[in-house]
């Protein structure tokens, strides 16, 4: 969207030696495809229940085999021994990618000028060599949503694996139209408008809502008839929507906001569902019986109101589960997306169960997206998507020891990881003259 400016470019010649500074030890290593089989592990497969003393067959970018008496027939064979293998997990809510350096203004690429501006892709975004990703990647997370921010209709979201060199690359084939919608309560502390204005404009952007709604199907019903349209490409991609071609996925969080966006999609046959949702659990039984899912998070939160409990942000996705509501989480994050699993985690110790917990950050969000025939679980066919740790990687002592990402097996490096060895043992000694 943005074109790197002088700034930027000054920016980046100053940050080289950093970049380079790891390459002065040791060769560089590449992830690599190849045929993998994963022996003697205990197999979380999140969909088929835990597999003891298993294993894992990987060959061209998909799990092959899933159990016992596996060959390992031309297989550069990793021991697994005492270790457990999960499914890659799956973040429903970042801007991993768009972001470099947040103080940076050139290196932020997620909010795009304008408040209509479906069209605009997440996934053109994306810098496939963020220094975020490979932080990211090493704990476990390997799949993650792009999403853009900014007006009513800030553009369109991507699924993208956490590895590849170019955003095509990376691309897990999932996509949504992002809306925000109408918020109806105060921006925060520092919003000094009235009641009656925050009514006002909360009544013209829902107003701004409906007929760009109705704009977006008369642009589909006459594109549908073969009618010669005008280049309009923020109505091309909401007809996507109206078409179910592309599903809508609407940030919303304070309960009379949930309970309006459920009003108002009601008569509109459109895939959608739900992100933010933090006040989910004040209105969870309404959410269950509309039947649309949720991407909560970020689950390590402040309350949203002063009066509530402190741990309201660590329950809520619990309570809409229990309630019924298919639950995914997200950090909505940028260079912390890392600590999805203890996000994950406190869901898990708030009420939502390990389990559950578990299928949030795979399963779940995978069926949510589109792409549960690809992602989610450890099943023959899907894409090796997969992890290997010392124990539960929702426990902050567990370590991650190998992860694959659409077959890649990824080095388990990154800039923290390498600054670490750096600073860890100084040599040469330099001293001060």
């Amino acid at each position: 969207m943005k074109r790197l400016n002088q700034t930027f470019l000054i920016f980046l010649m100053a940050m080289m030696p950093i970049f380079a500074m790891a390459q002065i030890d040791g060769e560089f290593v590449k992830p690599r495809s190849g045929k993998f089989l994963l022996q003697n592990a205990t197999v979380h497969t999140i969909t088929n229940g835990v597999l003891e003393n298993a294993s894992v067959l990987i060959e061209g970018g998909k799990i092959l085999q899933v159990g016992t008496s596996i060959s390992a027939d031309g297989a550069e064979v990793i021991d697994c021994n005492g270790m457990v293998i999960y499914p890659g997990m799956i973040d429903g809510g970042t801007t991993l990618g768009m972001v470099e350096v947040g103080s940076v203004a050139e290196t932020v690429d997620y909010a795009e000028i304008g408040n209509i501006t479906p069209n605009m892709q997440a996934l053109t975004t994306v810098n496939p060599n963020a220094e975020a990703i490979p932080v990211t990647r090493v704990s476990g997370v390997t799949t993650v949503m792009s999403v853009p921010q900014g007006g009513l209709f800030p553009g369109t979201a991507a699924l993208i694996n956490l590895v590849g060199y170019t955003p095509d690359q990376m691309y897990a084939g999932a996509k949504a139209v992002v809306m925000n919608f109408p918020n109806s309560g105060r921006r925060g502390r520092w919003d000094r408008r009235s009641d009656d204005e925050i009514k006002k404009e909360t009544e013209k952007a829902l107003k701004d809502a409906n007929e760009l709604w109705q704009k977006a199907k008369t642009f589909h019903e006459l594109s549908e008839k073969g009618a010669e349209l005008e280049y309009y490409p923020e109505m091309e991609q909401l007809a996507k929507v109206i078409s179910g071609e592309l599903p809508l996925m609407i940030e919303v969080n304070a309960a009379k906001d949930i309970q309006n966006a459920i009003k108002w999609i009601e008569d509109k046959d459109v895939k959608v569902f739900f992100s933010g949702v933090s006040e989910g659990w004040r209105v969870a039984e309404e959410i269950a019986e509309a039947g649309i899912s949720v991407i909560t998070g970020p689950i390590q939160a402040l309350p949203t109101r002063q009066s509530d409990r402190y741990d309201t942000p660590y329950a809520n996705a619990g309570k809409m589960a229990k309630a019924g509501v298919k639950v995914a989480i997200r950090t909505n994050d940028s260079e912390n997306v890392r600590n999805l699993p203890f996000h994950a985690a406190y869901a898990a110790a708030y009420g939502l169960g390990k389990e559950e917990a578990w299928k949030a950050v795979t399963i779940n969000a995978a069926e949510i997206l589109g792409v549960s025939d690809q992602l989610g679980s450890i099943e023959e066919g899907k894409m090796a998507n997969l992890i290997v740790a010392t124990e539960d990687p929702f426990e902050t002592r567990a370590q991650i020891m190998h992860v694959f990402i659409n077959g890649y097996r990824i080095p388990l490096s990154n800039r923290h990881i390498r600054l670490y060895q750096e600073f860890l043992e100084r040599s040469p000694d330099l001293k001060a003259n």
